[in-house]
């Protein structure tokens, strides 16, 4: 499919400091129950995104399969008012709050079908493929003060460079999360 979109594609993932999104078993409890430490802020005149204000600003958004998987685990389900197409070749699902394409390209004409204009791309694989299709405009990661030694990689091999422009920067007290937004810069 031709690059005609009408839509922003943006991520927004938390990583550790030895770049790994997930543990082996997909487990977040590193990021989403962190140890409690002391950690400084230094101000910034330029901050990063964070979630409350980059949450409301996208719909629709796409996930992988393990991503969505991992989300059927949480206490509630975090995406009652947005569109959700989760990018999957094996999934068979029932479940009507989400749309499964089984390709990029599918995906692709789903997003222009909704009308999407700021699409929330979520899980390393879907990342990597968005990204490695040029289909990734912004891209704010917050690292997480851990080292988890193994995992799942935000970033996989790519067959090209990707340029980015820092667009903001910021650390949070706290949790020691450093968070940095990044424009992708066209080729």
């Amino acid at each position: 499919m031709t690059d005609t979109r009408h839509w922003q594609g943006c991520v927004f993932i938390g990583v550790s400091l030895d770049g790994f999104i997930a543990r082996p078993d997909g487990n977040l409890d590193w990021l989403t129950a962190p140890t409690v430490r002391q950690h400084i802020a230094p101000e910034t005149t330029a901050p990063a995104l964070v979630w409350e204000t980059f949450f409301p600003t996208v719909d629709p958004l796409v996930m992988g399969r393990s991503t969505y998987e991992t989300v059927l685990g949480f206490d509630e389900w975090p995406f009652d008012d947005k569109t959700v197409i989760v990018l999957s070749t094996t999934l068979r699902t029932e479940d009507p709050r989400v749309t499964v394409a089984s390709s990029l390209d599918e995906a692709q004409r789903l997003l222009a079908m909704h009308d999407a204009q700021r699409v929330y791309i979520d899980g390393g694989r879907t990342i990597q493929s968005f990204l490695s299709a040029g289909l990734v405009d912004e891209l704010t990661v917050s690292i997480a003060p851990v080292l988890i030694g193994s995992g799942s990689r935000l970033f996989g091999d790519l067959d090209h460079d990707v340029l980015l422009t820092l667009r903001g920067t910021h650390a949070t007290g706290d949790d020691g999360m450093v968070r940095i937004t990044y424009a992708v810069a066209t080729r």
